[in-house]
């Protein structure tokens, strides 16, 4: 490995003189500074991290709060948390990941140091209490999620409410007049997480537009759950012929709970989900679904940081339109 001594050597300076030309704390002649800096590029010498932070007074790391509440599918939150890595290795920035539920705690006692120079935020609330401390920071941030009130926020997200509503418009135009939402568990609802609350307004809205009797279910993501919501379903709304699945853990469970019950999946009901592509397509029976765009949102949110920390403006609100894809989950509601 090629170290700074090496550099001053082949530069003919003395490796304090190097430190100078990286940081830029004292000043050195130009003729100086070309000279270390063509033996940089020669030797194919990389300052370590402390060396890049004197230069640019930043650290090259970002952190990403996905703070791990119960309620939360962990394997799609990895998925984001690859994207927003792997984009950030591009920009040569690394990647602080906070998981503990802390709030503003958290963000407050990463901020006064000097370990990260930006944030993306997860797991937004739509009554997100760390708002007042993102607004008030001298580090840029992006959200992935939108709160109720996110002025002064940069926020980007999939629009969760046309996603409900487009789940519901696919089901009407097959037919089908009595549908069901089976959604996040019951303490992503009591919390206030933005994302479930829009794809419950999304349903109910297009459900009403289009005349369906409709319900809501939040559901555990457990197999003995899906049959209890399944059964209840059926008790509660004997007519039922489509489903609209926000609960990524329960598309199988709820697949075989159905037919466990004696419907067939299309032939009898049919079901929507919001949910990763690779996800829906692995259920035995394929589901039509919205895709939850991980990789897109992550990579997004780091460039949109990148921006904002080069001093470029960014939009306050990037909304990815959802876009369905027809699989063999669905079809024409069997009149009677």
């Amino acid at each position: 490995m090629v170290k700074i001594t090496d550099v001053a050597r082949h530069a003919g300076v003395s490796p304090s003189t190097v430190s100078y030309a990286l940081s830029g704390k004292r000043p050195i002649s130009e003729e100086t500074r070309l000279r270390v800096e063509a033996s940089i590029r020669e030797l194919g010498y990389r300052p370590h991290a402390g060396a890049r932070a004197l230069a640019s007074s930043r650290s090259n790391v970002l952190a990403l709060v996905i703070p791990l509440r119960t309620g939360i599918h962990v394997p799609v939150v990895m998925q984001f948390a690859v994207s927003v890595v792997t984009t950030a290795r591009r920009h040569d920035h690394d990647v602080l990941l906070l998981t503990q539920e802390e709030g503003e705690e958290g963000l407050r006692r990463v901020a006064d140091t000097a370990l990260v120079d930006a944030m993306i935020v997860m797991d937004v609330q739509l009554d997100d209490p760390r708002l007042p401390l993102l607004r008030s920071l001298d580090r840029p941030s992006v959200m992935i999620g939108f709160p109720a009130e996110a002025d002064g926020l940069t926020c980007i997200d999939l629009d969760f409410k046309a996603a409900g509503e487009l789940c519901v418009e696919r089901l009407a135009g097959l037919g089908h007049r009595v549908v069901a939402l089976v959604g996040s568990p019951p303490e992503v609802y009591v919390r206030g997480t933005a994302f479930a609350q829009r794809v419950v307004q999304g349903f109910t809205a297009a459900a009403d537009r289009n005349g369906l009797s409709s319900s809501v279910h939040p559901c555990e993501a457990a197999p003995a759950a899906a049959m209890a919501v399944a059964e209840q379903l059926l008790r509660e709304q004997p007519a039922l012929t489509g489903v609209v699945v926000h609960n990524e853990p329960l598309l199988e469970p709820l697949v075989d709970a159905f037919e466990q019950l004696g419907l067939r999946v299309p032939g009898d009901l049919s079901i929507t989900a919001i949910c990763p592509d690779a996800l829906a397509e692995s259920v035995r029976v394929p589901v039509t679904s919205v895709a939850l765009p991980t990789a897109e949102l992550g990579s997004r949110a780091v460039e949109l940081l990148m921006k904002k920390l080069d001093g470029e403006a960014v939009p306050d609100a990037t909304l990815l339109a959802p876009r369905l894809t027809e699989r063999a989950s669905t079809a024409p509601r069997n009149a009677p």
